[in-house]
C-alpha cells in the first residue's frame, strides 16, 4: 500500500477570497452599524491638538484604551475642553480607520464625570485668574447710591426677573433694561458674556439708556446647572465692565467664578434687586427727618445769633455819650472860625500888596529893556562865532583840496603818464601780467581810450619811448 504525506494546512473549499480593503471596510460597516451610538465613560489620556482644529485623544481604564477623534467644528462647540488626567463621558459614534487596522470613537459631546472632575477644572480655572489679579478688591468698584437705570442679565421667563421687578416696585421704581440670555446650556456663557459687553458698549448715541449698574441672575442649582456662569469668558467680560456689577447667581451656599469677579455678590436675585436701589420711604423719611433737623438747626442758629446781638448792644456806649466829644470839638472850632478867617484874610491882604508893588508898571519896563540888551549882546557874540567857525573850516577844506590836487593821480597824468587797466578795471603794474589779445583801457589826462594787446616783449628788448605820433617802441615794448 503506498503512503501519502498530510500537509499542515486544511483545504479552503468554498471560502470566498476578499481583499484587505473589502475586509477592513466591511469591519467598518458591522461596527458602525452595531454600535451607532454610545456613550463611554473612562479617563483621559493622551489629547493631542494638531493645527487643523481636530482633537485627537484616548479614553481609558485599568484594562483597555480606546482612541477617540472630535472635529474641529464640534470641538468649538464643547463645553468642557479635553485635558489629560480628566474623568469625562465621551457620547458619540464607533468607527474605524483602516488606514492603520483601528476602531475608535468619534466624539460628538463630552461632559466631566461626576462634581469632581468639574470642581478639579474649576479651581484650574480659578487659580490662573487669581494669579491674574480679577479678583483683587482694589479693583472693584463702588455700587452708585441712587441708579437711574439697572441692566439685568438674565432669562426672561424664569422667576428671577419677576423677583427683581417686585423687589424694584417695592423699594424704589426704577428704569430697568433686560438683556435676556439662557442660563444654563452649553451657549449659556457665551450669551451672558455678550449681554455685559453689550450693555458696556452702549452710550448716549444710542436708543436703550446705558445702565448705571448691571446685575448677573439666576435662580439656584446644581453645579452643571451653573456650570456656564463658571467660564473664563464671562468672568473676563465682568472684570473688563465699566459699569459696576452685582452677581445674584445661585443660593447663598452656591458660588461661581463670577461671584468673585463681581464688584458685589448678593446672596440672591432678590437681595440684588434691593443693594442696587435703596428703599423710596427711607429715603422719604430720611428726607423728612433732614428737613426738620435743618429747620431746628436754623431756629437755634438764629436764637444763639439774637442772644448775641442783645449782649453786644448792652455792652455798646449810648448814642448820646458818642456824639457828646465830637459835639463839643465842633463848637470849639466854630468858635474860633471866625477870628481864624480874619486873621487869613489879612495875611492874604498884605502878601497881595508886597506883591503888587514888586508888579509896578515902571520897574517891569525896565526889566524889559536889561533883557532886551542882554539878549542882543548875546546875539552879537553868536554872529561873530559863527563867522569865525565858517571860515576856519573853509581854509581847512581848502588845504585838504590842494593837497589832494598834488598828490592824485590826475596830476601823474598831466605830466605825460598812462593809466592801464585790464578789461575788468584793475590797474596793470607789470607787463608781465599783460598777453596778447587782452583787452585794455588807457586813461590819459584828457580821457579814455580802448586798446588790445598784440605781443608782449621782455626788458632786454626794450627802446626807447615813441615821441607823440611816432612808430618806434618805448621801454615796456610794442602794446598796441
Amino acid at each position: 500500500m503506498e503512503n501519502t504525506e498530510q500537509s499542515g494546512t486544511e483545504p479552503q473549499g468554498n471560502v470566498m477570497e476578499v481583499s484587505v480593503s473589502e475586509l477592513s471596510f466591511a469591519i467598518k460597516r458591522a461596527i458602525e452599524d452595531g454600535f451607532a451610538y454610545v456613550r463611554v465613560r473612562g479617563e483621559l489620556g493622551r489629547v493631542v491638538r494638531p493645527a487643523s482644529g481636530h482633537v485627537y485623544l484616548d479614553l481609558k481604564d485599568e484594562k483597555a484604551v480606546l482612541s477617540g477623534i472630535i472635529w474641529r467644528g464640534q470641538a468649538a462647540k464643547l463645553k468642557v475642553q479635553p485635558e489629560q488626567g480628566m474623568e469625562v463621558i465621551a457620547t458619540g459614534k464607533l468607527t474605524t480607520y483602516p488606514g492603520q487596522s483601528r476602531y475608535q470613537i468619534v466624539i460628538e459631546a463630552l461632559e466631566p464625570a461626576g462634581e469632581g472632575a468639574l470642581l478639579a477644572q474649576l479651581e484650574k480655572l480659578k487659580k490662573k485668574l487669581g494669579l491674574e489679579g480679577l479678583f483683587d478688591e482694589a479693583r472693584k468698584k463702588p455700587l452708585p447710591f441712587l441708579p437711574r437705570v439697572v441692566g439685568i442679565v438674565t432669562s426672561p421667563s424664569g422667576a428671577v426677573i419677576r423677583d427683581m421687578l417686585h423687589g424694584f416696585a417695592e423699594r424704589f421704581p426704577v428704569h430697568v433694561v433686560l438683556w435676556p440670555v439662557r442660563v444654563q446650556g452649553e451657549t449659556c456663557g457665551a450669551e451672558v458674556a455678550a449681554a455685559i459687553r453689550g450693555f458696556n458698549a452702549l452710550d448716549e448715541n444710542t436708543s436703550v439708556p446705558r445702565p448705571d449698574v448691571l446685575i448677573v441672575g439666576r435662580g439656584g442649582g446644581s453645579l452643571e446647572d451653573l456650570w456656564g456662569f463658571n467660564a473664563e469668558e464671562v468672568a473676563r467680560a465682568v472684570a473688563d465692565s465699566a459699569i459696576p456689577l452685582i452677581s445674584a447667581v445661585g443660593h447663598e451656599t452656591d458660588w461661581t467664578l463670577i461671584d468673585l469677579v463681581a464688584d458685589a455678590r448678593a446672596p440672591t436675585p432678590t437681595k440684588a434687586a434691593e443693594w442696587a436701589v435703596p428703599v423710596l420711604a427711607d429715603l422719604l423719611e430720611s428726607l423728612g427727618n433732614n428737613h426738620r433737623r435743618l429747620g431746628i438747626a436754623q431756629r437755634r442758629s438764629l436764637d444763639q445769633h439774637r442772644v448775641a446781638l442783645k449782649a453786644a448792644a448792652r455792652g455798646l456806649p449810648k448814642l448820646s455819650s458818642l456824639l457828646a466829644l465830637p459835639r463839643q470839638r465842633f463848637d470849639a472850632v466854630s468858635d474860633r472860625l471866625p477870628r481864624a478867617l480874619t486873621a487869613s484874610a489879612r495875611a492874604h491882604g498884605m502878601r497881595f500888596t508886597r506883591a503888587s508893588a514888586r508888579l509896578a508898571p515902571g520897574s517891569l519896563a525896565q526889566k524889559t529893556r536889561q533883557a532886551r540888551d542882554r539878549l542882543t549882546r548875546t546875539s552879537e557874540h553868536g554872529s561873530r562865532a559863527l563867522r569865525h567857525g565858517v571860515d576856519s573850516r573853509r581854509r581847512a577844506l581848502n588845504a585838504r583840496a590842494q593837497l589832494l590836487s598834488s598828490l592824485g593821480h590826475r596830476s601823474v597824468l598831466a605830466r605825460g603818464f598812462v593809466l592801464v587797466r585790464d578789461g575788468e578795471g584793475h590797474m596793470l603794474r607789470l607787463a608781465r601780467h599783460v598777453s596778447a589779445g587782452d583787452p585794455l583801457d588807457l586813461e590819459f589826462s584828457d580821457g579814455r581810450v580802448a586798446a588790445t594787446a598784440l605781443t608782449r616783449k621782455g626788458p632786454k628788448s626794450a627802446a626807447r619811448a615813441p615821441r607823440r605820433g611816432g612808430s618806434g617802441e618805448g621801454p615796456q615794448g610794442s602794446l598796441f
